[in-house]
Order: C-alpha cells, then structure tokens, then sequence
C-alpha cells in the first residue's frame, strides 16, 4: 500500500537486493533478526556509542525501533535521515542509511549500515552501499558522500576502498564507553560518476524530493 508520507514509499533496486524504505511493517518483519543480535563475539565492535544494538534484548529491539521512529519524524530541509531494509531475495537481513546534515546548501551525504551475521561475506555489504549510493548521487544530486569506519572494522573500510572513496583523515569516537580511531572516507560526484553502475533502478525519489528540500 502507498504511504502519504513520500519516504516511506522510496526503494532502490539491484539485481541482488531491494532497499526497502524502513515501513512499520518492514521493521517488524525484521525485528527478530535484531533480537537475534548482530554482534558476533570476539570480532571488534563495529558502532560508535550511543547504540542501541548494543543492549541486552528486549530493550535492544525496542530502543531500534524507538530511534528510528524518533528519525522518521524529523525529516525537513535541514537535516535527514532515510532508513532501508536490505532485503535478500525478499528476506530482511539488515539495514541501510542515507544521512544529509543541511543537503540544500551542502549536497553531502553518509551512509550507516550493518548486516545480520547470517548473511556476511557475500558481498551484500557493498551491493547496499552501492545501491545508496545511486540514490544519493542520481536520485538527488549529492555532491559528495562520507563515511567512517573503525579502523579495525576492515569490512567496511574495504567497502569504502572498492566503490571508489579515498581516505580523508582520522578521528576518534567511543564504543561501549571506550575510545577508538576512525578512518574517514570521501567520495566525490566524479568518482561515482566514473564508476556508475547501469543496472541500479530507484522509485518514489520525485514524490520524496520535496519533503527533503532538494
């Protein structure tokens, strides 16, 4: 059913996944694979505080959802944040985010995401990050992408290195309360450009494009 509120009505298409815009249903579908937890112990830990996938479940899935509820409803030309379900062959598996901090005057984006541990290792992790990416640049004519990552969390700084950012510094964050490096990404207009993919399909931008201030 098509929502009145236009990003919930946003997706953006592979040939391997489906970033569905983050619904009540879809959250819902998703939410025993937060319960489930997404951490695998004894790998480092990937999230700056604050975190709510850190927490003992029930609170877990119930803080998730409170925070992107808390999101959703902020959504203005200042400031946005847009929430996918990565889908697998329909199933959700995880979660991807486009970020914009004053999109209008800046046209700068970042990215978060994570992935069940089920379904790690296959290249989902790039294939959604490409797929937000195409959203960002050709759905609303980013300027430039960010990212970060720990410098230890090597997945996503290999994500980062494949689609074609370059390292643009360091900084420092905390996890569970405990300082750590990051590794600061950047991906200009040019660079997309020079590696877009042909294959990548987006709806419900034009209806969204408002309501961002783009």
């Amino acid at each position: 059913m098509t929502s009145a509120y236009p990003p919930l009505n946003l997706a953006v298409r592979t040939p391997r996944i489906t970033l569905a815009a983050a619904t009540d249903e879809m959250l819902e579908r998703l939410a025993p694979v937060v319960r489930a937890g997404v951490l695998v112990e004894g790998e480092p830990l990937p999230f700056d505080d604050p975190m709510s996938l850190y927490q003992d479940s029930p609170a877990r899935e119930w803080n998730w959802m409170r925070r992107i509820w808390s999101g959703r409803s902020r959504i203005d030309d200042g400031y946005w944040r847009l929430y996918f379900v990565v889908c697998d062959d329909g199933e959700p598996v995880g979660m991807q985010d486009l970020i914009a901090d004053d999109f209008t005057a800046l046209g700068t984006v970042h990215s978060f995401s994570w992935l069940a541990p089920s379904v790690r290792g296959r290249g989902l992790g790039r294939e959604a990050r490409a797929a937000i990416l195409h959203l960002a640049f050709a759905g609303f004519g980013a300027r430039e992408a960010g990212s970060e990552a720990f410098a230890d969390n090597h997945a996503s700084n290999r994500v980062s290195e494949a689609l074609g950012y370059v390292r643009n510094g360091t900084n420092w964050a905390t996890r569970r309360g405990e300082p750590a490096e990051l590794i600061r990404w950047r991906l200009t207009r040019d660079a997309w450009s020079a590696r877009r993919r042909t294959d990548i399909t987006l709806s419900g931008v034009e209806e969204c494009r408002p309501v961002l201030g783009v």
